[in-house]
C-alpha cells in the first residue's frame, strides 16, 4: 500500500532523543527492541498513522512518520518505552518537512553520531526501515528517501575520510582493550548477546586484537553456535552465564534485554575484570561499578576516546555536508515531480484532447494522422511546465500557459 494521500513533506515528522542531551539511562527508558517495535507498528493504525518507521541504537531512538503533528508520534512511540511521553517531548527535538529530511541524511553520514563518521549507523538504518517495510508501513517518499540517504552515505565513505580511524562503538570498544589489557594467549573473553554491535565486535576482537581465545552466549544459542563456527571460537548456552563470567577476564555485553543481566552478585569476590557494557538500556547491573576488583566501561564513556584522527574526520564535515545537499536536491527533485505529477497528467490529457479535436487536420484517419510529431510535441511542452514548475513550487497558472505553448507549438 502506497498511502500516497500522506505524503506531503509538510507531514513528515521525526521526533528524537539522542547523546547530546540525555545520558545512557534516559536512553534506556526509551529503547525499542524489535517486539516493542512490532506492538508499535500495530498500533499505529489506531494512531491514524501509516506510514513511518523507527532507529532504535546505543545514542538515540527517533521516529520517522507523516503525522498532523510530531505527538501522535511521540505518545505512539511511549505506548512501548519505560519512559513517559511527557519526559520524551521535554528532551526531544522534533524536525519538520525539508529539516527532517536533512536530519535523516546526515543521521545516514554518521554525522550526527557521538562517534564522528560511525558507519554501523547505515546497516542499523537498513535494519529499521527492512522491518517497518514487513509491516507495510514504508510509503513510496520514505523508501526513497531512505535509498537517497544510502546513497549518499556511500559517497561519503568513498569520497572522504570520514569514516577513517575509531568510528563505531564496536571498534572503539576493541581499542580501549587493547590499551587497558595486556591481552596474552590465556586471557579469556567473554561477549554476551550478538547482535549487530555484538558480531561486530566479535570480528574487530578477532581482526584487531588476533585472538580466538572468546566465547560467545546468546539467548539464541543457534546464533551463537553460527557465529562461533565462522570466527573460528567457542560458545556456550545462556545457564552457564555465571561460570563463564566467573572464568572470563574481559567481558563484553552487548544485549538487546530490558532489565541487567550481568549482576553485582556474579561479579564479587572474583579475579580482576574488564568489564565492557554496549547495550541501551544497560545490561550490566549499575552496582557493579562498586567492586574494587572490576573496571566498568559504557558506550559513553567509549564515546569520549579521541583518537589521532578525529581532527582529520572533522576537516572533512564540509565535505560531507556539500555531498548531502547534492543528495538532497536530487529528492527534493524527486519529490516535487510526484508531487505535480496529477496536474501534468491532467494538462497532458487535455492537449491530446485538445489536438484531436481541433489541430489534426485527419480526424477520423488514423492511418495519415501525424500522432507521433503530435505526441513529441505535446511531451516537449510538459517538460518544460515540469520544469517550471520545481523551480516556482506551483502549478496553478501553468495550466493556460501550456495549451498557450501548445498552440504556438502546432502553428509553427
Amino acid at each position: 500500500m502506497d498511502h500516497t494521500s500522506q505524503a506531503d513533506i509538510s507531514k513528515f515528522f521525526i521526533a528524537g532523543i539522542n547523546y547530546k542531551k540525555t545520558d545512557a539511562t534516559i536512553r534506556g527508558m526509551f529503547a525499542i527492541n524489535n517486539d516493542q517495535y512490532a506492538n508499535i507498528l500495530t498500533l499505529a493504525p489506531e494512531f491514524g498513522l501509516h506510514s513511518l518507521f523507527i532507529i532504535s541504537t546505543c545514542n538515540r531512538t527517533e521516529i520517522y512518520g507523516f503525522a498532523p503533528n510530531a505527538g501522535q508520534l511521540i505518545n505512539l512511540l511511549c505506548t512501548q518505552t519505560t519512559g513517559d511521553a511527557a519526559t520524551f517531548s521535554r528532551l526531544a527535538y522534533i524536525k519538520n518537512g525539508i529539516e527532517a529530511v536533512e536530519h535523516l541524511f546526515e543521521v545516514g553520514a554518521g554525522l550526527d553520531s557521538q562517534i564522528l563518521g560511525d558507519y554501523e549507523i547505515t546497516g542499523q538504518l537498513k535494519q529499521s526501515v527492512k522491518f517497518a517495510k514487513g509491516y507495510n508501513f514504508v510509503n513510496s517518499f520514505l523508501e526513497r528517501l531512505v535509498n537517497s540517504v544510502f546513497q549518499s552515505s556511500k559517497m561519503i565513505r568513498n569520497e572522504t575520510a570520514l569514516s577513517s580511524g575509531t568510528v563505531s562503538v564496536s571498534y572503539a570498544a576493541v581499542e580501549y582493550i587493547k590499551e587497558h589489557i595486556n591481552l596474552c594467549s590465556r586471557r579469556k573473553i567473554l561477549v554476551v548477546g550478538i547482535g549487530k554491535i555484538g558480531r561486530n565486535t566479535c570480528k574487530n576482537l578477532v581482526d584487531y586484537l588476533g585472538t580466538t581465545n572468546i566465547t560467545l552466549i546468546n539467548r539464541s544459542e543457534e546464533k551463537a553456535a553460527e557465529l562461533a563456527a565462522e570466527l573460528g571460537l567457542t560458545y556456550a548456552p545462556i545457564e552457564e552465564l555465571a561460570t563463564q563470567i566467573e572464568s572470563a577476564d574481559v567481558i563484553l555485553v552487548a544485549a538487546n534485554a530490558t532489565e541487567p543481566i550481568i549482576l553485582k552478585s556474579h561479579l564479587e569476590h572474583k579475579n580482576t575484570k574488564l568489564v565492557v557494557d554496549l547495550s541501551i538500556p544497560y545490561n550490566v547491573e549499575a552496582a557493579v561499578a562498586e567492586l574494587a576488583n572490576i573496571s566498568l566501561v559504557n558506550v559513553d564513556m567509549l564515546s569520549k576516546i579521541n583518537d589521532d584522527t578525529l581532527i582529520k574526520r572533522r576537516a572533512e564535515i564540509p565535505k560531507a555536508k556539500c555531498i548531502i545537499a547534492q543528495n538532497i536536491a536530487g529528492f527534493m527533485d524527486w519529490y516535487m515531480m510526484r508531487k505535480n505529477a496529477p496536474a501534468l497528467n491532467a494538462i497532458k490529457s487535455k492537449l491530446v484532447y485538445l489536438y484531436m479535436q481541433h489541430f489534426s487536420e485527419f480526424k477520423g484517419d488514423a492511418d495519415k494522422c501525424p500522432v507521433i510529431a503530435a505526441e513529441k510535441k505535446i511531451q516537449k511542452v510538459i517538460n518544460g511546465i515540469a520544469g517550471k514548475m520545481r523551480e516556482e513550487k506551483q502549478h496553478g497558472c501553468h495550466y493556460l500557459e501550456a495549451i498557450n505553448d501548445f498552440i504556438i507549438s502546432v502553428n509553427n
